[in-house]
């Protein structure tokens, strides 16, 4: 049977792209108990899934993806630095996560996992020196460059052999 091509656009929030999200938030949940030691307890294996999902599937998913698993990488230690901060770091993680899209697409996706990173482990310590002072920055900075680097460098690695087996 002949397949019946139609000019009606198609809805974002589809059955297939919500469950999408759901499992990679799941799997987001999952990777929120793998833990880095640091001092506030939230540096953990959490945005694996969000930055694989921007990559993978677009900015809005991405962004959807990662925020929520920071938030609840943040609950399951309590919210060390209040639920308004980890909103911000929410909204810092969705800017990394363009950040990673946008320079692998127009550079290369190995300078894309050096930005984000770099964005990730070094500039969003520095945002809170103002507020927690240069020990907070010095403290955070290795288990986040660290974190950071493990979280991104296998979600561009995923990304590769998915997208070369054909599956994205």
């Amino acid at each position: 049977m002949a397949k019946i091509e139609t000019n009606a656009k198609q809805p974002y929030w589809t059955p297939k792209r919500m469950a999408r999200m759901a499992i990679f938030i799941a799997l987001s949940a999952v990777g929120s108990f793998i833990k880095i030691p640091s001092p506030t307890g939230t540096v953990a294996l959490d945005s694996l899934p969000g930055y694989f999902s921007v990559l993978a599937w677009g900015y809005l998913e991405g962004a959807i993806v990662i925020s929520l698993g920071h938030m609840l990488t943040a609950a399951t230690v309590g919210f060390p630095l209040s639920i308004p901060l980890h909103i911000i770091i929410a909204v810092m993680m969705i800017v990394w996560a363009i950040i990673f899209r946008w320079t692998s697409e127009k550079i290369h996706w190995i300078i894309g996992i050096v930005a984000a990173t770099f964005f990730n482990g070094v500039a969003a310590p520095a945002a809170f020196i103002p507020i927690f002072g240069e020990g907070f920055f010095y403290a955070m900075l290795i288990p986040l460059i660290v974190a950071s680097f493990v979280n991104i460098a296998i979600a561009g690695v995923a990304n590769q052999i998915v997208k070369k087996a054909g599956y994205i």
